[in-house]
């Protein structure tokens, strides 16, 4: 269990107790951040040779959570985590819902001093699939070095994650001062399903006093942050439904519209005039800790690859916009492939709807006033239903706990800027799970991606040099907690 002799990181610091950030350019380094820049780099050659050999596992959990891919990537971390002081770093295999077999779990924990404070560290060592390779520039598998950047799949998401750890323990070394606990997923980018059993089977390997999360990222490569919040997600599948049968366009074509186009219509129908999700019951809300700086357009459109002639939907900052109001995406849709059509009224369609909430409304609740407003308003009387599907709860940060103000010195001093904290429009929807379950942990969202990153995307890449950044980061945070 988490000790509780560390009143002091659970009290609410007082307004003076908030660091000040300072930039490299206006102090020296101070001599904790000089040391651990040295071990890092001394260690470097290391830390990118085993994020090298994790990218070349290739271990995509949609490719079979249980299969044996899957375990020897876990039994990697396990080692990984052997090498750099957790021990007893072990495999476990965890248990779906519904008693079959789940995910492979890397769990382990170094007890330094009874009096010390907890720190969880989590990341994940399942990586997303690849369907297109000819979208890659180099193999996703072979980790390649471009410049800066180190390329393949995994290698920030969350490859990146389990490196900053690694690197941070090892840094560390023997003068580790806080109690380490450990826990990777196999499953993370399955949507955890296995996640509620396994944490009530281990709740003792999950009980502690600060949690990081390493599997959010950065303002930039070079402007660190503190992922503040996350929306939360829902989805659900519509059908609509025009004739028992399809008929001839030329016959019919004109009255009947196809289901296609009042598909297109219904969807239509959730947005107002600025492109603003427009369905009662579903809320939006201010950034959390207050909005540091809003997302600048141009890059912005450069990192999604926006067309230029596209303009951004919605009203309010941008950030606000991507980080805690809804939004709404056609993620999948059934219908008739153009080659080999011909002249006929589809009579039915499908499409999957994934719906991303503000962090602190229940998903379930907006699930329920979206599929509401869906069937209510079916154009032209059209038949339509709705299949609920999974719900995940968003997440906020409490910007005022005294491990925040911990995390932001030492981001400052391992990056000689002062972080932009920012939300995440994703959702990672174990923290809250965590949160409700040990009330008393501070949780702190990091992680090693960037703009740049292409996390689940093609080309994903991570930083080079900000990934040493995020590991002296680390190093300071572990460091600093237990004083």
């Amino acid at each position: 269990m988490a000790h509780e002799a560390n009143g002091d990181l659970n009290d609410t610091p007082a307004k003076n107790d908030t660091p000040v950030s300072k930039t490299a350019e206006g102090a020296a380094k101070s001599s904790d951040v000089a040391a651990i820049e040295q071990r890092v780099d001394a260690d470097w050659n290391r830390i990118v040779a085993m994020l090298s050999d994790k990218i070349a596992l290739a271990s995509v959990s949609a490719q079979g959570i249980t299969a044996d891919h899957m375990k020897r990537s876990a039994q990697f971390v396990a080692d990984q985590m052997k090498l750099v002081g957790i021990d007893d770093a072990h495999v476990v295999q965890s248990t779906n819902p519904d008693g079959t077999p789940g995910a492979w779990e890397v769990i382990g924990s170094k007890v330094v001093d009874s009096h010390a404070p907890t720190v969880l560290l989590y990341a994940h060592h399942d990586v997303q699939p690849v369907p297109d390779r000819t979208a890659w520039h180099t193999d996703p598998f072979v980790a390649t070095t471009v410049g800066d950047r180190l390329y393949g799949r995994g290698s920030a998401d969350d490859g990146g994650g389990i490196a900053i750890h690694s690197g941070a323990l090892h840094a560390l070394g023997d003068d580790l001062p806080c109690n380490i606990k450990l826990f990777f997923e196999g499953e993370e980018e399955m949507g955890s399903p296995s996640f509620i059993p396994f944490l009530k089977a281990h709740r003792d390997e999950f009980d502690s006093d600060v949690i990081i999360v390493a599997d959010s990222g950065n303002w930039s490569a070079s402007v660190p942050s503190l992922t503040t919040s996350l929306r939360g997600n829902t989805d659900v599948d519509v059908t609509v439904k025009v004739l028992e049968h399809p008929v001839h366009s030329g016959q019919f074509g004109g009255p009947i519209l196809d289901a296609i186009t009042l598909s297109a219509m219904l969807i239509a129908s959730m947005y107002d005039a600025k492109g603003d999700l427009a369905v009662p019951g579903i809320v939006s809300q201010e950034p959390v800790g207050g909005l540091q700086r809003d997302l600048d357009e141009a890059t912005f459109r450069a990192d999604s690859s926006t067309v230029p002639s596209y303009r951004l939907a919605g009203t309010g900052p941008l950030a606000q916009r991507v980080w805690t109001k809804p939004s709404v995406s056609v993620i999948g849709f059934d219908a008739h492939p153009v080659d080999g059509s011909f002249n006929v009224i589809a009579n039915t369609a499908r499409f999957r709807l994934s719906l991303r909430t503000a962090p602190g409304q229940e998903p379930a609740q907006a699930q329920k006033a979206l599929a509401d407003f869906l069937v209510s308003h079916a154009p032209l009387g059209a038949q339509v239903s709705v299949v609920n599907g999974e719900n995940g709860m968003g997440w906020a940060m409490d910007p005022d706990c005294k491990a925040v103000g911990v995390a932001e010195q030492a981001m400052a001093d391992a990056f000689g800027v002062a972080p932009v904290n920012k939300g995440e429009g994703g959702s990672i929807p174990f923290i809250p799970e965590l949160q409700r379950l040990f009330p008393r942990a501070q949780v702190l969202v990091t992680g090693p991606e960037d703009p740049q990153a292409n996390a689940h995307s093609p080309n994903e890449s991570i930083s080079l040099s900000g990934l040493r950044k995020n590991i002296v980061t680390e190093a300071l945070l572990l460091s600093r907690l237990a004083r």
